[in-house]
């Protein structure tokens, strides 16, 4: 079922623009058919009535077109500091007594505890992003960054994708497409620009193989960057 419903989503968002030219056939024609039947007239001699089943119909269409076409031509850019590296916190050794009496030897000087060596981020994963087609075009990187033993981060750098409604961010076990068994990573945060997401805690990344760029409304691929 869930693949079924995929696949009538993705077709409607693949079809858009054929739909929306029918539809404006369709609403022409039926304003002709309207008007050689008298409808026209008729909703002329009750304005009330006419008003409204057209607040209605714009109450209802005019969300609907913006939620549908405004994203083609909103475009929003964001830049993010890279994450540093964490680095291990160190138990500091219990401070001495500010001073002992005349009788006690003094003790020995303590070994000094060695501060810990910083992270380095290491890189463990990356790939280049794709467009899925001519119109739905993809660019920048996708890296998986270790930023602390066992913590992950995916980076976009130098981004740019096709903006549309409700896009999320995913790490796929699939190189080239969505699967079942995603990671959701979060809501795209920008359509250009560089900015990342923190990979949960304890999340195995090796079983991941792309980064993608995913329309959750119309289950539809934008973008993907295979590792």
């Amino acid at each position: 079922m869930d693949e079924l419903a995929r696949t009538f989503f993705d077709f409607l968002y693949d079809q858009r623009l054929p739909i929306a030219v029918g539809s404006a056939i369709a609403v022409a024609l039926a304003a002709l058919v309207a008007w050689r039947r008298g409808w026209i007239a008729a909703a002329k001699r009750h304005p009330g009535r006419t008003g409204i089943l057209v607040a209605i119909a714009v109450a209802i269409g005019a969300p609907l077109t913006w939620y549908l076409a405004s994203p083609i031509w909103i475009r929003t850019s964001l830049v993010e500091v890279a994450p540093s590296a964490v680095t291990p916190s160190a138990v500091a050794p219990s401070a001495p007594p500010a001073s002992a009496p005349a009788s006690v030897a003094p003790a020995p000087s303590a070994t000094p505890v060695p501060s810990p060596s910083p992270f380095t981020p290491v890189t463990v994963a990356s790939g280049e992003f794709a467009g899925t087609d001519e119109f739905h075009f993809g660019r920048g990187t996708a890296s998986l960054v270790e930023i602390a033993p066992g913590r992950f981060h995916l980076r976009l750098e130098d981004f740019s994708v096709r903006n549309g409604p409700d896009l999320y961010v995913y790490l796929s076990t699939d190189a080239r497409d969505y699967a079942r068994d995603a990671l959701e990573l979060g809501k795209l945060k920008a359509t250009d620009g560089s900015f990342g997401y923190d990979v949960p805690a304890g999340t195995d990344i090796d079983r991941f193989r792309s980064a993608i760029i995913w329309c959750k409304q119309f289950s539809h691929l934008f973008a993907v960057a295979p590792f």
